[in-house]
């Protein structure tokens, strides 16, 4: 995983993953992603940077299963009361939490700060893109459960870590979670 450059393989699978065009949205270009990142005090980890720059700004065919969320897009569920998004803050998390086991409330921090909603797999289930942070470029899956981090490194996955492995993996049409 490389958050700082695209490598021209990992484009390549993305590009072919969102080929089917499937509702994608237009890019935003480079323009429009400087000023995402100007006004919210972040760059993004490449190569979703590149995607959102060049390819689409989300695509309602996946991944993941309801379509990948534009890059200002925050879930409509996501509840009154909540503090404002703040990318720039340091994603919290850098293992896997089960908080309902813990029996604890998370803090607003694991859903707000330092990522980006890539999107849903519905039921409460999101999927996040670290943006800020020792999990920058890294892809997490946050729930009402819990948040767990998508990767082999991890162990929950075969995938390799981040967007373009997390793309591949959607892609190939298999399990997110393949291994027992």
């Amino acid at each position: 995983m490389n958050a700082e450059q695209v490598v021209p393989g990992e484009l390549a699978v993305i590009r072919g993953a969102f080929a089917g065009g499937g509702g994608g949205r237009c890019a935003l270009g480079w323009g429009g992603v400087r000023a995402f990142e100007a006004e919210h005090g972040v760059v993004l980890p490449e190569p979703y940077r590149t995607v959102v720059a060049e390819i689409a700004d989300g695509s309602s065919a996946g991944p993941p299963e309801y379509g990948l969320m534009g890059l200002a897009e925050v879930p409509g569920d996501r509840g009154g009361g909540r503090a404002e998004r703040e990318l720039s803050r340091a994603f919290p998390l850098t293992s896997q939490w089960l908080w309902e086991e813990d029996g604890e409330v998370p803090p607003d921090a694991v859903f707000d700060h330092g990522s980006v909603v890539l999107g849903t797999e519905g039921c409460g289930m999101y999927w996040h893109l670290v943006v800020t942070g020792p999990h920058r470029g890294h892809v997490w899956l946050i729930t009402g459960k819990g948040a767990t981090p998508f990767g082999a490194g991890f162990g929950y996955t075969t995938a390799e870590p981040g967007f373009a492995g997390w793309v591949g993996h959607w892609a190939a049409g298999k399990p997110w979670f393949d291994l027992g």
